[in-house]
């Protein structure tokens, strides 16, 4: 059943699955996905899955917004790029209850602001659970597409799965 508290995207977490082809993933486990205009920009530099992007907002699940540049837009920018900026920024704005953030310095940041994160592998585990998911194919997808994944953390991964 889909998760109905707030949801906000960087462009990471959206880029991946869609490289991956497995955006239906979103659909199965958040009744919507906020994306902020910067992080929307950023998937949209690139042609990479932006066709199955475009449709998830024409559907409904990606709903944009507006980010200004408040006190903590600015401090934040300082740390992170424009996307990460944006998404953490309306999150602990709108107090989410999870963003979506595969890039390690934003996630610190995130933490730092008190919000739950997670990311692809998250969004993969969670459909492992669930059964629609061959997590250990779907991390070998995601590593071809360029996503790294240690081999250690690799291995945590599917052993902690497996429990």
């Amino acid at each position: 059943m889909p998760n109905s508290g707030l949801v906000v995207s960087d462009t990471s977490t959206l880029l991946n699955l869609a490289l991956i082809e497995r955006l239906e993933l979103l659909e199965s486990q958040f009744s919507e996905v906020t994306v902020p205009q910067q992080v929307w920009n950023e998937l949209t530099e690139g042609e990479e899955g932006l066709e199955a992007l475009r449709e998830l907002r024409d559907d409904g699940l990606l709903h944009l917004v507006e980010v200004e540049r408040s006190d903590l837009f600015v401090e934040l920018f300082h740390e992170l790029d424009l996307g990460e900026t944006a998404a953490i920024c309306y999150a602990v704005e709108q107090k989410a209850a999870l963003v979506l953030l595969d890039e390690r310095d934003g996630r610190r940041v995130a933490r730092r602001h008190d919000l739950n994160v997670t990311g692809v592998i998250g969004i993969l585990l969670r459909g492992a659970k669930t059964g629609v998911v061959n997590l250990e194919h779907e991390l070998e997808v995601l590593r071809e597409a360029g996503f790294w994944i240690s081999d250690d953390l690799y291995e945590q991964i599917l052993s902690e799965a497996d429990q």
